[in-house]
Formats: structure tokens, C-alpha cells, sequence
């Protein structure tokens, strides 16, 4: 299904940006917490007007946070996108409660479903399609559902193997089929091209026809990165930071995903038809650090106007 395209005021590319790389950021949204959100004087100074822009629900953080962010983002000019992770939902009732006060308070209509990072839930739900199946989103006229994608796997899920992961795409891909949801996959972080392919190429051939909005770590002290990459599962690709680790004239750079990128950019642009549609950005360096570096790769700039 096609992806909504906002409209962005386009600027022109850096010197020396690469086209490909330019044409693959396009709608690239990013991802916050209501904690590092605080921490940003004005997202107007840095990101381009309708960015779709991911409100992470870390365990632990009260419903007022989260809807307080989504109004502000959203007074800004901003398309919100909050998660709703289904582990720390305790009952269809409180499932009820945050989608009215997102939608009282903020105006939401967009929603990232997913499991959560949680051993044990706390209530009814233990996965998104769980949460899918409640008809509350539907209800409530959502435009737009988000799930989780993971192209090296959850261990979480699968201790060995995609078998689990594969099959729940399989039932969201069909929900979309039955349903007039618009969805899309949004995707763990990861640093090597090569599985990311092989992966989005696996789902093709699985019959999966949603599209894939990317996770990409953007820049960070690359300690930090490995930090983040260990406790969130990500496989294969550590090497690449294990990598760059041993390597004493890179140590103590910061890393930035331009290899990663450059790669998947060329991949879309010889293949038009490949299911990679958007690329979604996590800050782990920060909101500014990594918006500044979109900017300087080709990403469209906030605009004066709104630039406080």
C-alpha cells in the first residue's frame, strides 16, 4: 500500500551530498522519548515541518508524559506517531484510556504497535496483534499502524531462528489485506547493508507486501552504539562496530551510518522496486545531532520560517 507522502519544503543539497542518499532520506522520521524531548529547545530548529516523529513509551513512563509530548510535537507542526507497546497495556480499558487522550489532547491518528521490552506483561496484552484485534484503533479512526520489524531477529521472540517473527508478519501483512488499515514495518536498528537485504528480499518472497521504513542508528560515540546494540539484540551487524572497535585511528570518532546508508541508497536506486521505503532515525547521539546530520547529508532542512 502506498505510504502517505507529506509535502516538506525542499532545500537544496549540500555540497557533495550524494544523490542517492538524498533521494533515500526523503520523509525520513526520527524517534524521541518524553525525557530527551524536554531537553530540546525548539524541534522547529531542526526538523523539516510534517516529519513523522516516533514518541518511544519506555516502561515506566507516565501516560501524562507521553500524551504532553504528542501535543507539543504536534502543536509544532509535527505528524506523531506514539508507541503503544502492548506488554505494559494492562487491560482494553487503559488501551482505551491512552487512545482517547491522545486523540483529545493531541489529535492522534497514527500509532506504532508493538510488543515491548518487557519480560512479563503486565496485563491482557502480550503482543501488537493482540492489540490489533481489540477493533480500538479502528474505531477510533486511526489512518495509520505501525509495526515492529527486526531484520536480524528478536531473541526475545526467537531464541533461535525467525520462525515467530516471520509468522507475525505474515498475520499483520493479512490483517492489512482484510482491513483498510494503512501500515508499514518499522525496523530495529542495524549497521551492515547485507542482512538488512537479504531481509527485506526474504519478505518479498514471503508474500509480505508492507512496506519497510528502516532503523538506522544515527551518529554516537560508537561505545554508546555498542551499548544500545547489545541490549537490544541486534546480531550480525555488531561486528561492524566490533570492527571499527579495534581499529585505534577510529576508537575515538564518533561513528556515523554513512556506509550503511550509501549502501541501501544505492541498493533503491538500481532497484526501484525494492520494499526499503523510508529511513527511520534513532538519536542515540541525540535529537539535534542526528537531525544536523541529515541536514548535512541531504535530508530537507527546517525551514526559516519555522526556525526559531
Amino acid at each position: 500500500m502506498a505510504l502517505l507522502n507529506f509535502r516538506r519544503k525542499e532545500a537544496a543539497a549540500p555540497v557533495g551530498a550524494n544523490a542517492e542518499v538524498e533521494a533515500f532520506l526523503q520523509d525520513y522520521s526520527i524517534e524521541v522519548m518524553p525525557r530527551t524531548a524536554e531537553k530540546v529547545e525548539d524541534f522547529r530548529a531542526l526538523l523539516p515541518a510534517e516529519t513523522r516523529v516516533y514518541i518511544a513509551h519506555i516502561e515506566g513512563t507516565p501516560i501524562e508524559d507521553m500524551v504532553a509530548t504528542a501535543k507539543r510535537l504536534k502543536d509544532d507542526g509535527y505528524t506523531v506517531m506514539p508507541h503503544f507497546p502492548a506488554r505494559i497495556i494492562k487491560d482494553r480499558a487503559t488501551l482505551a484510556d491512552w487512545i482517547a487522550r491522545y486523540q483529545g489532547e493531541a489529535d492522534v491518528k497514527q500509532a506504532l504497535l508493538l510488543a515491548g521490552g518487557v519480560a512479563q506483561p503486565h496485563g491482557d496484552f502480550s503482543d501488537s496483534m493482540q492489540l490489533m484485534e481489540t477493533g480500538l484503533f479502528d474505531e477510533a479512526g486511526f489512518e495509520r499502524l505501525h509495526v515492529a520489524g527486526h531484520p536480524e531477529g528478536n531473541r526475545d521472540i526467537d531464541a533461535k531462528g525467525t520462525a515467530n517473527v516471520d509468522a507475525a508478519l505474515r498475520w499483520k501483512n493479512e490483517f492489512q489485506t482484510r482491513t483498510d488499515a494503512q501500515m508499514a514495518i518499522a525496523t530495529q536498528f542495524a549497521f551492515d547493508a547485507g542482512p538488512i537485504i537479504a531481509w527485506a528480499d526474504s519478505l518479498k518472497e514471503a508474500g509480505i507486501t508492507l512496506p519497510v521504513h528502516i532503523g538506522i542508528a544515527g551518529p554516537a560515540k560508537l561505545q554508546t552504539l555498542i551499548k544500545f546494540a547489545i541490549a537490544c539484540g541486534v546480531g550480525p551487524s555488531l561486528k561492524v562496530l566490533q570492527k571499527r572497535a579495534m581499529d585505534v585511528t577510529k576508537l575515538l570518532l564518533p561513528y556515523e551510518p554513512t556506509d550503511v546508508l550509501n549502501e541501501l541508497a544505492a541498493h533503491k536506486a538500481a532497484n526501484p522496486d525494492f520494499n526499503i521505503a523510508c529511513v527511520h532515525f534513532f538519536p542515540l547521539g541525540g535529537i539535534k545531532t542526528n537531525a544536523n546530520w541529515a541536514i548535512e547529508n541531504g535530508g530537507a532542512a527546517a525551514t526559516p520560517a519555522n526556525a526559531s
